[in-house]
């Protein structure tokens, strides 16, 4: 479900209270974790982060006008969705993330690429989403963005 908000707050806004106080709650974690040089922003009808064309500017290869993604954070109709480009791109970051979430959650991972599906609100592990966001900086998504998807 994609929104038409133009900023993160009002994206938050046009929320129900129950997938408010969630995504409000990631997207402090993801913040207050965030490296520096990553930019909130709306992208792709969510909540997104990226690197500015500022950093970037090539911006991303599908769309060089837009900035190049790195996480997107999003209400859809059955789950909230947080989206990490590094999970895809990098194997080990991957395994660590998999690894790690079966220790600290008791609901089975719902996963796709790049996309970590959370159905239940109870059982969303913020303090993993933000060591996961720490791990990597801006100048490391670029190399890896570069080596893995730029060709």
């Amino acid at each position: 479900m994609q929104s038409k908000a133009q900023t993160t707050q009002d994206y938050i806004n046009e929320l129900p209270a129950d997938r408010k106080e969630v995504i409000q709650k990631l997207q402090q974690v993801i913040t207050k974790n965030l490296p520096i040089g990553f930019q909130e922003s709306m992208g792709y009808g969510m909540m997104g982060y990226c690197v500015p064309h500022d950093i970037y500017p090539s911006g991303y290869h599908c769309n060089p006008k837009d900035p190049l993604p790195f996480m997107g954070l999003a209400s859809q109709k059955n789950f909230v969705a947080f989206y990490h480009m590094g999970i895809y791109a990098d194997q080990k970051l991957h395994d660590w993330f998999v690894e790690e979430y079966g220790k600290r959650c008791k609901y089975k991972l719902d996963m796709g690429k790049s996309c970590v599906r959370f159905k239940k609100m109870d059982d969303i592990p913020y303090d993993l989403i933000g060591e996961l966001v720490q791990k990597i900086s801006v100048e490391d998504w670029i190399k890896t963005y570069e080596s893995a998807f730029k060709k």
